[in-house]
């Protein structure tokens, strides 16, 4: 009579667990991205303001459940100033961060922060009936942000925000919008 219990036992455990929500752990692996950024670059040259709506690509690697590694490149934007005179800017940026999790279980919820170098890019250039010049300014600073992503399997939609200096050119504030798909 045990053993007919038992069974009984065992059969309604598969049952249950078969019925049993998805879980809802993080999805671990290599993942690639994009992303809609609001970019805002205050005092260039000490008067410019750039602020313009532009792109991310992201490709990353999450290991483990709470870290992981990400690579972004970041249109900054462009700005055309003037009528008699033109001026033009263009900015860009490569990041690379490691990634801190902290998922909000049992929701699909993560927040995240993260925290690494970005290797930025101003070209800008002047020109009138008198003449014109252009030039570049570039470096490396360190760079900082922090985010919340709601994850559906291998999908992830992300809300963020991103921040470097810019040597002499004031700093980079950006927020995006932007989803991520993991695949290996």
């Amino acid at each position: 009579m045990r053993s007919r219990v038992d069974w009984h036992v065992a059969a309604v455990a598969v049952a249950c667990s078969s019925c049993a929500a998805p879980s809802l752990a993080a999805d671990n692996g290599l993942y690639l991205g994009a992303g809609i950024t609001d970019s805002k670059i205050d005092n260039i040259g000490g008067s410019v303001d750039l602020d313009d709506t532009r792109f991310k690509i992201i490709v990353g690697l999450r290991p483990l459940d709470w870290l992981g590694v990400e690579l972004n490149y970041l249109d900054l934007g462009n700005e055309d100033v003037g009528m008699s005179t033109t001026a033009r800017l263009e900015g860009k940026a490569l990041a690379a961060y490691a990634v801190g999790y902290l998922a909000l279980d049992p929701a699909p919820i993560d927040f995240y922060g993260k925290a690494g170098l970005a290797r930025w890019e101003l070209d800008g250039s002047l020109s009138s009936t008198l003449g014109g010049f252009s030039g570049s300014d570039d470096g490396t600073e360190f760079a900082y942000g922090a985010g919340v992503q709601a994850r559906l399997g291998s999908l992830a939609a992300r809300l963020e925000y991103e921040r470097f200096d810019l040597s002499n050119a004031g700093s980079a504030t950006l927020y995006s919008l932007g989803i991520t798909w993991t695949f290996l």
